[in-house]
């Protein structure tokens, strides 16, 4: 009886900010590894989650939504998305039925020369109606001509298991690049800090959020719950005090709403601690940015 050969690749998923990349990512994975909001730049960081079956490993990565940087912090999440293009074996290419074909098309420019696979995801299909979408898989189908154009709601999980079927079909013979126990390449950690910054994404109003990053200081694991001091990192005095809130009932409630998608994540008990600290202008400060897990050039 002849060995099934094992196959091992890596998926990348681009796109500009808000077409549902995460939503997607977390939908082909399975687990809830990318956070999800409705704002930009949600996302800072490339997230592998990593499916595993007996004779496949697919790892699939997010990637920070494609912007103009206007800070060393925009620019080390674009060299994120950028990496992205020169490293995988399968591309999803996401855009969604609201946006432009011509937007970012500098980008759209290197994605036309991508020498792997390349899948166009059109997201959100609900929000549109059969004419507009043929319209727009003929747009896309001339700039991308090489490129399989899938319609999909990553939302409501229409179509995905078609895209998650070519992609099986795409992925190279390889041995598997990691355990086959491994959900993902990254620390708990550094999912503390995501699902923290996530609630503030969603409890803080304007420029606030944008300014914000998490530390993780202190992570006990015991048999039954764990315990986590955080520090949530601001630019500036005022922007510490909106976090805190008046009595501090503003990061009360931040800390509660996350510790709730902590306990789910976990599946244990969770003591949160949070704290405020001012590092002025960390976003373009090169040793804050790298001691934040970020590439800096």
């Amino acid at each position: 009886m002849t060995e099934a050969i094992h196959k091992s690749g890596f998926v990348n998923i681009v796109g500009n900010p808000n077409v549902g990349k995460s939503t997607l990512m977390n939908c082909l994975v399975g687990e809830r590894i990318s956070v999800i909001t409705s704002k930009a730049q949600t996302t800072r960081h490339r997230i592998m989650g990593i499916v595993n079956t007996d004779t496949m490993q697919i790892v699939y990565s997010d990637t920070p939504g494609v912007l103009h940087p206007n800070y060393k912090l925009q620019q080390s999440m674009l060299n994120f998305s950028e990496s992205a293009l020169g490293d995988a074996d399968v591309l999803l290419y996401v855009t969604d039925v609201v946006e432009k074909t011509d937007k970012n098309e500098e980008f759209l420019g290197r994605v036309q020369k991508a020498e792997c696979p390349v899948l166009l995801l059109i997201n959100k299909i609900d929000l549109s109606n059969q004419k507009e979408l043929e319209g727009l898989v003929e747009k896309w189908h001339a700039l991308l001509p090489g490129a399989g154009i899938y319609p999909v709601s990553a939302q409501a999980g229409f179509n995905v298991d078609a895209v998650r079927k070519r992609i099986e079909e795409l992925i190279p013979p390889s041995p598997p690049y990691f355990d086959k126990d491994a959900l993902t390449d990254r620390p708990a950690r550094f999912f503390v800090t995501e699902i923290i910054r996530g609630k503030i994404l969603l409890y803080y109003q304007k420029e606030i959020p944008y300014s914000v990053e998490v530390v993780v200081e202190q992570f006990t694991e015991e048999k039954s719950n764990i315990h986590i001091k955080s520090l949530i990192i601001v630019e500036r005095e005022s922007q510490k005090g909106i976090i805190i809130g008046h009595r501090g009932q503003a990061l009360k409630k931040v800390g509660v709403m996350a510790r709730r998608d902590l306990e789910k994540f976990f599946d244990r008990k969770i003591f949160l601690e949070m704290f405020v600290k001012v590092e002025p202008d960390w976003r373009n400060r090169d040793n804050m940015l790298r001691m934040f897990g970020y590439q800096v050039d």
